[in-house]
């Protein structure tokens, strides 16, 4: 968890398979296999940048002008490294130690693409620290010693709508036929989503006493109504519940 006063980046990525590296077992079994984490393309970056008073600075899709799916990848990646810049923010993310990360990492190998940030400070990677990147699913897991739940599962949990419309396994059908505003727009509602809970563990924690946490959910909520992006997020929440409105 963050330390107090410390930046946050709440991150989230899509992806869909790679084909040209990988070819999935035939005939396809039902469901279809979810492939190896170095055969994700990613093909959306979404972010909330929260300052060290949990206030959204900024609510966004890392930009990509790639003229190709591998062009269009490593412009991702190479954005990305610029927006953390030398003294990137805790990372915040959910089951991002299993997935987000090594995805990242494994395909700025594939690409050539250098990772300063992910390895100049092993808090970013060791999954007992939170210094460096939080991973609400790891924590709310103890490590490994539980099974927390999906993202789905326990942002409904706090009051939120969860997932709505689109999910992970819709991603490679828009993909295909042309939706990426749509994926971009689906990794926004989960980014917003993460966000909240991030806020409601800190409660959990300790960190933020009841009071403290209604002013910075409401906050935050006001700032996201405001933006307007992530209105679906808003309308399907549970107000009350989720604000822990007196």
């Amino acid at each position: 968890m963050a330390r107090a006063g410390t930046d946050c980046l709440i991150l989230d990525l899509e992806s869909v398979p790679d084909t040209a590296r990988w070819t999935p077992p035939e005939p396809p079994p039902a469901p279809a296999p979810f492939p190896p984490l170095w055969a994700h393309r990613i093909v959306a970056i979404g972010y909330a940048w929260l300052d060290g008073e949990d206030r959204l600075t900024r609510l966004g899709v890392i930009p990509s002008t790639g003229d190709s799916p591998d062009a269009l990848e490593r412009d991702l990646l190479d954005n990305l490294t610029a927006l953390l810049g030398d003294r990137p923010p805790t990372l915040v993310t959910y089951n991002g130690r299993g997935f987000d990360l090594p995805v990242i990492a494994l395909r700025a190998l594939c690409h050539g693409v250098a990772l300063p940030w992910y390895y100049r400070d092993r808090n970013v990677r060791s999954r007992h620290s939170e210094d460096g990147h939080f991973d609400l699913c790891d924590w709310l897991a103890d490590h490994g010693a539980i099974r927390s739940g999906s993202l789905d599962a326990i942002t409904r949990l706090i009051g939120l709508p969860g997932k709505q419309g689109v999910d992970g396994s819709q991603v490679e059908g828009l993909y295909a036929a042309g939706g990426l505003p749509e994926i971009e727009r689906y990794c926004l509602r989960d980014v917003a989503q993460t966000a909240f809970l991030y806020l409601r563990t800190r409660l959990l924690a300790g960190k933020l006493d009841r009071a403290g946490y209604h002013a910075r959910a409401t906050a935050l909520y006001d700032a996201f109504a405001a933006d307007g992006r992530v209105a679906e997020v808003l309308a399907g929440a549970a107000r009350d519940r989720l604000l822990l409105a007196a």
